[in-house]
């Protein structure tokens, strides 16, 4: 059952491992497919390694619902994902890694809330980072519950990201432009700082999402860093 799906989310969690946004056993993925029912990536494997068969169904009270080995059990980490699809009916799928820039900023508890680049502006805006929380436990979805109706992605504080969307590609593609936008902010800052586009046409490139068919939630105009340009 939802074997379209679970390939796609292999196929997810095999770029993701391919670009190095996952070590060992990190990172993880939800999906959901009907009404309280999401699929989800087992704990304990490497995102190289994955196979349908790593694949199993929960709940939104992390019931098993249905799991393809004895042993399997999702991660701990889908109360983060759960507190998504509670508060956000929109969401579809939930992905979480580690990729190593936004990650480094992330560490170094910097926001990536530039306006620098046309793309990233119309598609997510400024990018949170949410106050630290314990990996496991309800901490982190506490941390992340105050960000949830205005950002599809965010930075966990000396953690790594988080990005939702419709659907899963769109989830995957969130933490694609995520981490280009990190590359180029930490070019753009050893060659003397981030340039932000003007004001005017933040808000005129904001406004082209619907042209664009972008969906989900978007920021508007908003800094993190205290930097208000």
């Amino acid at each position: 059952m939802y074997e379209d799906i679970k390939d796609k989310i292999v196929e997810v969690c095999h770029k993701m491992w391919q670009k190095g946004w996952v070590a060992a056993n990190d990172g993880n993925v939800t999906v959901k497919v009907g009404d309280n029912r999401f699929l989800a990536t087992r704990t304990g494997i490497s995102k190289a390694e994955i196979t349908r068969d790593h694949i199993g169904l929960i709940d939104k009270d992390f019931n098993i619902i249905e799991k393809p080995t004895d042993d399997w059990r999702p991660s701990s980490e889908v109360k983060m994902h759960i507190k998504c699809y509670n508060d956000r009916p929109d969401v579809g799928a939930v992905v979480h890694a580690h990729p190593p820039v936004s990650t480094g900023f992330a560490c170094a508890h910097i926001p990536l809330d530039d306006y620098c680049m046309i793309e990233t502006v119309i598609a997510v805006g400024s990018v949170p980072l949410t106050p630290y929380g314990t990996p496991s436990t309800f901490e982190v979805p506490e941390a992340i519950e105050p960000y949830l109706q205005e950002h599809d992605v965010m930075l966990l504080t000396n953690h790594g990201a988080l990005t939702v969307g419709a659907d899963l590609t769109t989830a995957y593609y969130r933490m694609e432009t995520l981490e280009l936008q990190a590359q180029i902010s930490l070019v753009a800052r050893l060659l003397g700082g981030v340039k932000d586009i003007d004001r005017e046409n933040i808000d005129r490139l904001i406004g082209m999402r619907p042209q664009y068919g972008v969906t989900g939630k978007h920021p508007g105009y908003k800094k993190y860093s205290g930097d208000d340009k």
